[in-house]
C-alpha cells in the first residue's frame, strides 16, 4: 500500500519546520472563538499570524521538494536538536498573536507566558486571570495541550531510541532487541511521529473530550470546563478562574479531574509501545509507587490535622475531617503529576486544625514527579523505583552479605545499571536546582522565592509559586534577566539535562 501524499512530502521534511506550520494552523482555533465572541483585535491578530506563518512554512516546504528521509544513525540526534529547538525558538511565534491581543503587555512577557504553556510548566506571569480575555485563556490552554501530546509522541519517536527521558532505566533492563519499538528503528523520524500521532492521537482527543463532558455535568461552563480538561492531561495546570478550586464543579469536578489525571502516572495507562507494558498494569512499578504516595502522603497530613483539631475542641467534626481528607488526596495527587491544582477542601484542613500545611511538602511531590513517557515531570517515579530497588538490596546484602536476590534478569540490570544512571540523573537534577537558585538569587530574588521558583521551573510544576512558599511569590516583580533564566530552566526540565548533554555527541555536529 502506498503511503499517502501528505505523509510523503512531510517524511523529508525537518522536524521543526513541521511543528512550525502544525502550530500556525493551530491558531485559527483561538481566532474563531475571538470573532464569535467579537474580540475582533484578537481575531485579527491570531488569523493573520497563522496565515503569514503557515504560508511561509508551505512555502518551504514546496521548495525543499519530496527529499527522502535521513535514515542515517545521527537522525534521531537530529530529531533530539529539533526538539530542543522547538521549545526554545517556536515559542517567539506563539507569543507574537498573544502580544499583539495584549497591547499592554511586553513581549518577553508573551515568550514566557508561552515557554511556559509550551513545556506544560503553567506558571503564569500574570497575576490577574481577568486581565486576559477568554481567547487568550484558551489559546495558553491549547499551547499547553499541544505541548503535552509532543511529549507523548516524541517519547517513543525520539527519546526511546536515544535511551533518554526515563528510557535508560528500562533499556538497562532489557536485552537487547526485546523492545517493541525497535520496529520503527528503521524508520525516518517523520514517519515515526507521524505513525505515533496516528495511535495515540485519537485517545488523546478522545480523553480530553470526556473529560470535557463530565466536568460540563459537574457545573463548569464549556470554556473553564474546555481549558481544565486540556489542561488536566497536559498536566500544565492552566486555568482561567485561579485553579478547580474557583471553578463551579467542586468536589464532582476534582474527582472526575482525580481519575484523569491517573494518565500522567504511568504510560501503560494509555500506551503500550514502552519495554514496560509487557508486565502489566497492575504490577506496574510507577502504578505501586504513586498509588502509596497518594496513599500515605494524605494519611499523614490528615492525622497532623486530626491531632491539631483536638487540640481546638473539632476533631469530632466529621464534615470537615471527610473534606480535609478529600482536599489532601487530590491535592498530593495534583503535585504528584505536576498539574499543581489545589483542592476546594485543601484550605479546610487548615480552618479545621488551625495548623497550616507545609510548601515543602507539595516541592517534595513535584520534584519526584510522575510517569516516565508522560506529560509530568519531575525526576519520575521509575527512576525512584530503581533507586528503591537497589537501596533495599543494599539493606539485605547488610543482614545476609552472601545472599543472592531473586529478582530476576530483568530486575538486576535495573536494580545496578537502572539506579547508576538514575542516580546520575538525580545528581544532575540537584545541580540543576542549585544552579537555578544560584542564578535567580543574583538578580535579586529572595532565597525563598528563589528556592520555589527553581522547583516549579526544573520540575515543570508553575502553580507551586502560588503554594510552596508561606506566601504567593510575585512573579510580576521579575525583571527580564530573571525570566529569561526561568524559561531557559523550564526547557531544560521539560528535556532533562541528559537530553541536553545528548546534544553535545560529536557524530551530531562531526561533517
Amino acid at each position: 500500500m502506498t503511503r499517502k501524499p501528505v505523509h510523503r512530502r512531510l517524511e523529508g521534511q525537518p522536524l521543526f519546520l513541521v511543528l512550525f506550520l502544525i502550530l500556525a494552523l493551530q491558531m485559527l482555533v483561538p481566532a474563531m472563538v475571538a470573532l464569535v465572541q467579537e474580540h475582533y483585535t484578537i481575531a485579527r491578530s491570531f488569523f493573520y499570524t497563522s496565515i503569514l506563518a503557515s504560508t511561509m512554512a508551505l512555502l518551504i516546504i514546496l521548495a525543499r521538494g519530496t527529499r527522502p528521509a535521513v535514515l542515517t544513525g545521527r537522525a534521531d540526534l537530529y530529531a533530539l536538536l529539533s526538539l530542543f529547538a522547538a521549545f526554545l525558538l517556536l515559542p517567539l511565534l506563539l507569543a507574537v498573536p498573544f502580544s499583539e491581543s495584549l497591547p499592554d503587555t511586553r513581549f518577553i512577557n508573551a515568550y514566557a507566558e508561552m515557554v511556559s504553556s509550551f513545556t506544560t510548566t503553567g506558571m503564569t506571569f500574570y497575576d490577574d486571570p481577568r486581565r486576559l480575555a477568554a481567547p487568550l485563556h484558551l489559546w495558553r490552554a491549547q499551547v499547553g495541550w499541544m505541548g503535552g501530546f509532543l511529549i507523548w509522541v516524541a517519547a517513543a519517536a525520539v527519546m526511546a531510541p536515544l535511551s533518554l527521558g526515563g528510557f535508560e532505566v528500562t533499556s538497562a533492563g532489557r536485552e537487547m532487541g526485546e523492545t517493541r519499538i525497535d520496529r520503527f528503528q528503521r524508520a525516518g523520524v517523520i514517519r515515526r511521529m507521524l505513525r505515533g500521532a496516528e495511535q495515540l492521537g485519537l485517545a488523546y482527543v478522545g480523553l480530553t473530550g470526556a473529560l470535557w463532558l463530565l466536568l460540563l455535568l459537574a457545573g463548569d461552563t464549556p470554556l473553564v470546563a474546555l481549558i481544565h480538561a486540556m489542561s488536566t492531561l497536559s498536566t500544565s495546570g492552566i486555568s482561567p478562574v485561579a485553579g478547580t478550586h474557583e471553578a463551579a464543579s467542586g468536589v464532582p469536578g476534582e474527582m472526575a479531574i482525580a481519575l484523569f489525571l491517573i494518565f500522567a502516572i504511568s504510560r501503560m495507562t494509555f500506551s503500550s509501545d514502552t519495554v514496560t507494558a509487557k508486565i502489566g498494569l497492575h504490577r506496574d512499578p510507577e502504578i505501586r509507587i504513586g498509588a502509596a504516595l497518594v496513599v500515605a502522603v494524605p494519611l499523614l497530613l490528615f492525622l497532623r490535622h486530626w491531632i491539631g483539631a483536638f487540640d481546638v475542641q473539632a476533631g469530632e467534626d466529621m464534615g470537615l475531617a471527610i473534606g480535609a481528607l478529600w482536599g489532601a488526596v487530590f491535592t498530593v495527587l495534583s503535585f504528584l503529576t505536576t498539574t499543581g491544582w489545589q483542592s476546594v477542601h485543601w484550605d479546610t484542613a487548615q480552618n479545621w486544625s488551625g495548623l497550616s500545611t507545609p510548601g515543602m511538602i507539595l516541592m517534595g511531590l513535584a520534584m519526584i514527579g510522575g510517569g516516565v513517557a508522560t506529560t509530568a515531570g519531575g525526576v519520575k517515579l521509575l527512576r525512584v523505583y530503581a533507586l528503591y530497588l537497589n537501596g533495599r538490596r543494599e539493606l539485605d546484602r547488610l543482614v545476609h552479605p552472601s545472599s543472592v536476590s531473586g529478582s530476576g534478569t530483568a530486575g538486576r540490570r535495573i536494580r545496578r545499571h537502572g539506579a547508576f544512571h538514575a542516580w546520575i540523573f538525580f545528581m544532575l537534577f540537584a545541580m540543576c536546582l542549585a544552579a537555578a537558585m544560584s542564578l535567580l538569587a543574583l538578580f535579586g530574588i529572595p532565597f525563598e522565592d528563589a528556592t520555589v521558583l527553581a522547583v516549579a521551573a526544573l520540575s515543570n510544576t508553575g502553580p507551586l509559586t502560588e503554594y510552596g512558599a508561606v506566601r504567593p511569590v510575585d512573579i510580576s516583580l521579575i525583571g527580564t534577566g530573571g525570566k529569561l533564566v526561568l524559561c531557559a530552566f523550564m526547557i531544560l526540565g521539560r528535556l532533562e539535562l541528559l537530553a541536553i548533554i545528548a546534544l553535545f555527541n560529536p557524530d551530531l555536529w562531526r561533517d
